[in-house]
């Protein structure tokens, strides 16, 4: 998704971002209080046509903010928080500005409306890409700013009083001269009726109070820990039943016949229904009953045949040996900076390497589930919404209904990776199909689509499989003077409604971002592509996107050829980053931090020990990270301390920076160890947690974040912690064994 970002100018550039008084407008029916918005002019000019016209031809507002009559600040979240701490991060934005009381501050997801609530990098209403704080960034500020002063000018009224002689702290407007202050909530009621100020002064962050601070508690957490948060599976709708559908064994199949006989003699299976799959071939069938366990139980007590004459038979040897042809071949330019070939036939000496990355499942915690409630011209829809615009398009179309006649109500997700942003909207059509399926039986229920471990695992959409092959030409004193990389991978974009951003030479930009534009002084530069169409296993973005193949091959390359120069790993990494100064910034800092100029402690008797770096720059931010690992006589391999340093611009909250580090880092560790997807015969073989192997918790290792102070502008966290880590692992084992790791996962390769 961070392709969609890439592909759009910075917000500021292209509209100006205006306040209005919401609160009358009865946008927000059933509170009182001050109620802001915000909608976007577009600039004279500067052309396109602004978001803000609504139909009628009237202003559609941009809700964010809620002051209540007793004093509650309630922000409106465009973002889906699905772990990440969305929901903190922009709460803080608009609290910092409105110097709110953050004990009485809370988080309330924002409907399904793009014109409303677009994100500003995309166009679209949607999470990914990182992007959440970076887009909103000024946004929520200005909301802040401009409820502030409003609020100012009502007790300035009230107290009569000039409003420069009033400070605001703790959401109380105090008169500090006499001694007298008013709470937000005595002021809501007054400030609504106020005209919004043409302008307001946003703090300079040597006054922030929240901003880059430790002491502020997640929004999330406390209904996280009291079981009081709601997500899908949380849903609990009057009359409503569960559906499991099933799904076919191999992708391509499609379905020839149903026998729900003994389906439906399970106790508290309602029916079963066959429907057209809006995403895969032909039909499928959904058992519907009365709770969970029936549903799966009936789905399971299916008797169904399977036309597999279109189905997918590959395997993975014969689909990697088929990218290592298409390899051996001249691919598409993406990168040429100079003569590769020539310098090549030029060097003193070459490196050539193969990497190669597996399909890999999204495996977040709550597997894929949407609730629909569909009436004769309305559709309302519960779920982890990460994607709303597209959703509610997609879903429009399917059920003939415009997407103004489709509700999305936001909940927490249970993870995400970016799968429940899925760019043909597969889950969420396929909920909508069950239902539209099950009105048209008689059963006029709203229906929780539910799919189980192993339908989630099996159902596709996976980070492709990867191969790298590369050439690296070196002169006589180990500089480099050639780069030559050719990627082999389906593209996640094409044969989307994505398709149309890849541009006119039809390159995916999510296949090569990472390697297209390498910051290493390297004299020629050569990157090709090869595209496969025919591989019928559907992919998806996953966690970092092509950053997770890119990085795994750019940052093991660089690493060959410092030990093929006789140099330091480190050293000859900054050598080359001259002109890259925040690149440095953290190599430099992880390095420091990593202890990486003394020797590494020595490990028991027959154990080796060794230490790697990597350093990588995805959506925005700047990541660098040194491993230790130790390696067992027999193989055995723990990954023992990462040292991370980050540059991820200004520090909104320095907590929620350290644990998506944390958390991406144990992610990618999974990947890096254990986590694969294989294929026999067109049949996916893993289904779940024992075969599809994540981290367990006495594997994770210790972990140390640093974060590089910066005035920069905000930018992403919640992937970039993903791509250095397989690499600086690998670094770390070649540094402990002289084994170079060139394909993931590790797995027993250490043992063999």
């Amino acid at each position: 998704m961070h392709a969609l970002a890439k592909r759009q100018d910075r917000p500021e550039a292209a509209a100006e971002l205006r306040m209005i008084n919401v609160s009358r407008r009865g946008f927000m029916k059933g509170t009182a209080g001050l109620a802001l918005g915000l909608y976007l002019a577009p600039l004279s000019g500067r052309g396109g046509q602004g978001l803000a016209a609504g139909e009628d031809g009237a202003f559609a507002p941009n809700a964010f903010l809620r002051v209540m009559t007793d004093g509650e600040v309630v922000v409106i979240a465009k973002h889906l928080e699905m772990g990440q701490g969305t929901y903190t991060g922009l709460a803080t934005l608009v609290a910092e500005e409105l110097d709110a009381d953050w004990q009485r501050v809370s988080v309330e997801g924002a409907p399904a409306d793009t014109q409303r609530y677009k994100n500003l990098l995309f166009g679209l209403q949607g999470t990914g890409g990182s992007t959440s704080i970076a887009n909103a960034f000024e946004q929520m500020r200005q909301a802040g700013a401009t409820a502030r002063a409003m609020l100012v000018s009502a007790a300035a009224a009230r107290l009569d009083v000039p409003a420069e002689r009033l400070t605001v702290r703790d959401s109380r407007v105090l008169h500090e001269a006499s001694g007298r202050e008013l709470g937000f909530g005595e002021l809501a009621e007054a400030a609504a009726m106020l005209p919004v100020p043409a302008s307001v002064t946003l703090k300079t962050p040597d006054r922030f109070t929240l901003i880059g601070k430790q002491r502020l508690h997640r929004q999330d957490g406390p209904a996280k820990t009291d079981g009081s948060a709601r997500f899908t599976q949380d849903v609990r709708l009057e009359g409503m039943l569960i559906a499991v559908p099933a799904h076919p064994p191999r992708f391509g199949s499609r379905l020839a016949s149903v026998d729900d006989g003994e389906a439906l003699q399970v106790p508290g299976v309602v029916a079963s229904v066959r429907f057209p799959s809006p995403t895969r071939d032909g039909d499928l069938v959904a058992v519907l009953a009365r709770n969970t366990w029936a549903a799966i139980r009936g789905r399971d007590a299916l008797t169904l045949e399977w036309d597999d004459s279109d189905a997918l038979t590959l395997s993975t040897d014969a689909l990697e040996a088929d990218y290592r042809e298409r390899a051996g071949r001249p691919g598409q330019p993406v990168t040429r900076r100079g003569d590769a070939e020539t310098a090549l036939d030029e060097a003193a000496r070459v490196i050539e390497a193969e990497y190669v990355v597996p399909y890999l499942a999204h495996a977040a915690m709550e597997p894929l589930n949407c609730v629909v409630e569909l009436g004769d011209d309305h559709c309302t829809i519960h779920n982890g919404e990460q994607w709303q615009t597209m959703d509610q398009q997609q879903v429009a179309n399917l059920l003939g209904l415009s997407p103004r006649q489709v509700t999305i109500h936001q909940l927490y997700a249970g993870g995400s990776f970016g799968r429940r942003a899925n760019p043909v909207s597969d889950y969420v059509l396929e909920a909508a199909a069950i239902a539209q399926a099950a009105r048209a039986h008689g059963q006029d229920a709203p229906i929780k689509m539910v799919w189980t471990r192993e339908d989630d695992t099996r159902g596709g959409h996976y980070r492709p499989f990867n191969l790298h092959r590369a050439r690296l030409g070196l002169d006589a004193d180990g500089r480099l003077t050639a780069w030559h990389q050719r990627l082999v991978g389906q593209s996640i974009m094409m044969g989307t409604p994505m398709e149309s951003m890849m541009g006119q030479d039809g390159i995916d930009p999510t296949s090569v971002e990472g390697i297209a534009e390498l910051p290493y002084a390297v004299p020629t530069l050569n990157v090709e592509l090869h595209t496969p169409r025919d591989i019928g296993v559907p992919v998806q973005w996953w966690r970092s996107v092509g950053h997770t193949h890119t990085a795994f091959s750019t940052e093991s390359l660089i690493d060959e050829a410092a030990v093929a120069a006789g140099q330091d790993p480190y050293r000859y990494r900054r050598e080359r980053l001259a002109e890259h100064p925040r690149w440095r910034g953290v190599l430099d800092l992880a390095a420091d931090k990593a202890g990486w100029s003394s020797s590494l402690a020595a490990g028991a008797e027959g154990v080796r020990r060794g230490r790697g770096i990597a350093v990588h720059q995805s959506f925005g931010s700047f990541v660098a990270q040194v491993a230790e690992v130790s390696v067992h006589g027999d193989g055995r391999l723990e990954v023992d301390r990462v040292v991370c340093a980050v540059d991820c611009g200004l520090a909104i909250n320095p907590d929620m920076i350290r644990a998506q580090m944390e958390g991406g880092i144990g992610f990618a560790l999974a990947a890096t160890l254990h986590s694969e997807l294989t294929l026999e015969n067109g049949r996916v073989q893993q289904d779940n947690f024992d075969g599809f192997r994540v981290l367990r918790l006495d594997e994770m290792p210790r972990i140390e974040v640093h974060i590089l102070s910066s005035a920069e502008a905000p930018t992403g966290v919640g992937e970039p912690g993903v791509p250095p880590l397989a690499p600086a692992v690998t670094n770390a084992i070649h540094a402990a064994t002289g084994r170079r790791i060139r394909r993931l996962p590790i797995g027993d390769q250490l043992k063999a």
